[in-house]
This record gives C-alpha cells, sequence and structure tokens, in this order.
C-alpha cells in the first residue's frame, strides 16, 4: 500500500523498514507457518510462451540459457522500500550477464503500465504494488501473468541442489497463488498488528494489552488526557480491516479465517468470531476511542500523528517503521504488538499475521523472458536479499537471507521478536490477491462503520454479500484452501 502499503488495497504495498541482525533475522525466518495453509497447488506447469528460451547454453548456473548481452526492462513501485534496491540489483545483473537494464521507479503502476498490458508490450519484471496497483487477479484472468514455476523449480543459486521453491519461508508463495499457480512473487516478509511508541507507554504506565479489555482501558485513559485511543488511516480503510480480520482469526480460529477466503456463505453472517470482531470495532467508534480526524486522513497523515503522540495505537503492517522515518522522533522507539485477545479466542495473543508482501510478476509477453527469469531468481539468492536488507531495510522471504552485519530499527526488531513469539500461531488471509473486488467492498463497508453511518449488523451483511457474489464467479472454484 501507498508508499507502500497504506496506498495500497493490499497489504502488501509498502515498505516495512527496519535494519537487520543475522541472530534476529534467523529467529524471524525461522517461524513455522501452520497458518500459511497452502491452496491447495504448489503451482507447478510449463510456460508456453514463445522467446521464453535463451540462446545459450543451460546449466544450473544458467538455467534459463542466457548469452552476454541483451535487455531487460524493470519497473518497481517507488513506495516506503523506494527503488535503491532495484537499482543495485541491476548493476549487480548487468555486471554478471552484461545486459542494459533499463530502470523506472514510479508509483503510477496502473497508469504507466495498462497501455502498456493492453498493448501487448509490457516490461520484464514488474513490482506490482501500490494504491495504483493493477490487481493481480484481474492480470491473471486477462491471461498477462506468467507462471513462475520455472523460475522456482530452478537450481537455487546458493546451493544448486537446491530448488529455489525450497530455499524461502515455508507459506510465503501463497499469496502468488492464482487458479492454483504461483504467478507472483511476494518479496518482503511482513507481518500485521498494532503498534505504539515504547517511550509513551513508558510514561504513562502503560502496559502491553493482552486482552481486548485492558485495550479498551488504555484508549479510557489516553481519551481522559486527550489522546486518542486508536488511530486509523480513515481514507483507506484497508488498514482498520487489519484489525478487524485480526480479531476474525483470533476469535474463531483458523477456520474462520479460511471461511471468508474460501468464500463460505456464513464467512460473516452467522459467524459469532465475525459478530464479535465487528462489535469489538465499533466500541471503540462508539466510546470515542478514535483519534480525533483520523477517519478523514490518508495513511501518512494519520500515521503522523500518531508519530507525535496523539494516539496510543495505530493499525498497520511492518513497512510502517520505514514509511514513517522522517517522521519518526529519534527517542519515539516504535513498537509492534499482536492484536489483542476478545474473550474465548480460540488463538493466542501471541499469533499474528504473517506472511509475504510485495508481489514482483513477470508479464507472459515480456520480450526478454529468459533475463527476466533469471532476474527473479537472482532476487531469491542470498546476495540480492541482502542487498534488499542494506537497501531497504526489511526482510525478503529467503530463509537465512541476511548476511552479517545488517543492523535492525527498534519497530523492526520487535517484529522479529513477536514472530519468534508467535511460533506456529501465524496465519494469513489470501482473499485481498484472489478476490480484489470482494476486499475492496469490505473496505468501503468498514469506511461507513467507522463513520458511523452503518452499525455492526450492517457491516456483517455487506461483508457477506460480498463474498457471496464472488463465489459466483466460476473462477473461485480454482483457489481453495484445506
Amino acid at each position: 500500500m501507498g508508499s507502500t502499503s497504506a496506498e495500497n488495497s493490499n497489504p502488501e504495498g509498502v515498505g516495512r523498514r527496519d535494519l537487520i541482525k543475522r541472530s534476529a533475522a534467523l529467529g524471524l525466518i525461522s517461524v513455522p507457518t501452520m497458518s500459511f495453509l497452502s491452496a491447495c497447488a504448489s503451482g507447478g506447469g510449463d510456460d508456453n510462451n514463445s522467446g521464453d528460451k535463451g540462446t545459450g547454453k543451460t546449466s544450473k548456473a544458467n538455467p534459463f540459457g542466457l548469452e552476454k548481452g541483451g535487455k531487460l526492462e524493470v519497473v518497481v513501485f517507488k513506495g516506503g522500500y523506494g527503488d535503491d534496491y532495484a537499482k543495485a540489483w541491476e548493476a549487480a545483473f548487468d555486471k554478471k550477464w552484461g545486459t542494459t537494464t533499463a530502470h523506472t521507479g514510479t508509483q503510477e503502476i496502473t497508469g504507466k503500465l495498462q497501455p502498456r498490458f493492453n498493448g501487448g508490450n509490457p516490461p520484464d519484471v514488474v513490482d506490482d504494488s501500490g494504491a495504483q496497483q493493477i490487481k493481480l487477479d484481474v492480470l491473471y484472468k486477462n491471461g498477462n501473468l506468467l507462471d513462475l514455476a520455472p523460475v522456482l523449480d530452478a537450481p537455487s543459486i546458493d546451493d544448486p541442489s537446491k530448488k529455489v521453491r525450497d530455499t524461502l519461508i515455508p507459506g510465503t508463495l501463497d499469496p502468488g497463488l492464482q487458479g492454483g499457480k504461483v504467478v507472483a512473487l511476494n518479496y518482503i516478509y511482513t507481518v500485521w498488528g498494532l503498534w505504539y511508541s515504547g517511550k509513551l507507554f513508558k510514561e504513562k504506565g502503560w502496559e502491553v494489552p493482552k486482552t481486548w479489555d485492558d485495550f479498551l482501558a488504555i484508549c479510557k485513559d489516553a481519551k481522559s488526557q486527550g489522546i486518542g485511543g486508536l488511530a486509523h488511516q480513515g481514507k483507506y480503510p484497508y488498514y482498520i480491516n487489519v484489525a478487524i480480520m485480526d480479531l476474525i482469526a483470533k476469535k474463531g480460529g483458523l477456520d474462520a479465517m479460511k471461511a471468508i477466503d474460501n468464500l463460505d456463505p456464513k464467512a460473516f453472517v452467522g459467524s459469532d468470531a465475525a459478530q464479535a470482531a465487528i462489535d469489538a470495532i465499533y466500541e471503540v467508534v462508539e466510546k470515542g476511542y478514535l483519534m480525533a480526524g483520523t477517519n478523514g486522513l490518508t495513511h501518512t497523515e494519520s500515521q503522523t500523528r500518531w508519530n507525535q503522540y496523539k494516539a496510543a495505537f495505530i493499525t498497520c503492517g511492518s513497512w510502517l517503521e520505514n514509511e514513517q522515518l522522517k517522521q519518526t522522533p529519534s527517542d519515539f522507539d516504535m513498537k509492534f504488538m499482536p492484536m489483542p485477545s476478545l474473550p474465548d479466542s480460540k488463538l493466542p495473543f501471541e499469533a499474528i499475521r504473517a506472511g509475504s508482501g510485495e508481489p514482483f510478476i513477470i508479464p507472459a509477453k515480456a520480450a526478454n523472458l529468459p533475463q527476466a527469469k533469471e532476474f527473479m531468481r537472482s532476487m531469491l539468492s542470498k546476495e540480492w536479499s541482502t542487498l534488499f536488507a542494506q537497501k531497504a531495510n526489511s526482510l525478503t522471504i529467503l530463509k537465512d537471507g541476511v548476511s552479517d552485519g545488517v543492523t535492525l530499527r527498534p519497530g523492526t526488531q520487535s517484529t522479529v521478536e513477536a514472530s519468534k513469539a508467535a511460533g506456529d500461531n501465524t496465519f494469513n488471509y489470501l482473499y485481498p490477491n484472489w478476490y480484489s473486488e470482494m476486499d475492496v467492498s469490505i473496505q468501503n463497508a468498514s469506511n461507513e462503520l467507522m463513520s458511523k453511518r452503518i452499525q455492526p449488523k450492517e457491516w456483517l451483511k455487506r461483508a457477506q454479500a460480498a463474498v457471496d457474489k464472488a463465489a459466483k464467479d466460476p473462477a473461485s472454484k480454482k483457489n481453495h484452501r484445506d
């Protein structure tokens, strides 16, 4: 979203900023992922595109048959992660392969690229993120995305005895699934939840709230002191859905989460977990615990006011620290925490939404497919993963993907610790990538709810209607998680 995810209707759009120390990184990436229940397919199959084989001799070191020279065009979303990392990648690629790479960093992904997809002359590699992301399900239905199985099944650069897919954190390929094929590589390891200032909490004597009642108590105390309880990025209701969907999954367990992804006729209406979650969020609204004006603010506006100690909490993904570097006071002590638990929740307080974000794609009609595939394979090398950590200050989906000597910022360090504490108790929704229209409809309902224009019962009704509409699309039968 947005300059990262904020501007994106997907969690994946932005940059999580923190530096990474090897020990911490190891702690984060060894997290098991019971939550990422794969969607019944790991994306096999061959791509049948013309021009997808190079003219050089293939080998484990050169599986796509590249010859020296050639061209490549890379377009990346220039948000919270910037695009310096991509420039470093391109320089390394050109040096190794003698290619000439054309680079574009932009936030106008749809504006710049939709005409090119329509015209059959897209770039070779695209970071399809941000507020103007071209929706992956739309690209897939239009036949615009390359099946990435050949890249994932190629030998790893670091250990040619392993396939690339076997070097990745379990479950991180799932968000790139469309119709049983991996057509997008979500490159950045991300967690979602609540954020707070360690400095403010220390000054106020507040403890990290593990229950929803304790959370409301802090919001009440904050309000009595002229501070908002909860800030959210009102113009982008994706963010408040982080809280709503986290509460549903933690209250009802993985079955409640999968019911939504699998378009269950009782995903929302008839779901006790959904009812409890939306009632809990609405209580914050009814009791006046929202930061003043937050409903009308963009992501960066709300986040900056939170950085100014005008709210105790804000919902976001782990790109927040990166996105707010310039606005965050040096002693703010940014911290991440899991969503507090509702009574009788099936998942523990430590459970968090965790997964991969920032989708990279190779267009099916890319002019330089061998180079594009080798570029993506290189992204999943330790060298390039470390370059990303150094330039964008965030973790990638590569296991043990960061060399020694990279240091963590406070916010990211806290996400590492939260991930270690979560252990197996992680979860992640797939519906935003599978059903973008449904996702937007639920966001719109949340916007109405937070502004008190509708009540929880109506929110549930609208969310269920969005699910039911998506279920009528025959293509939805190809997406399922067990």
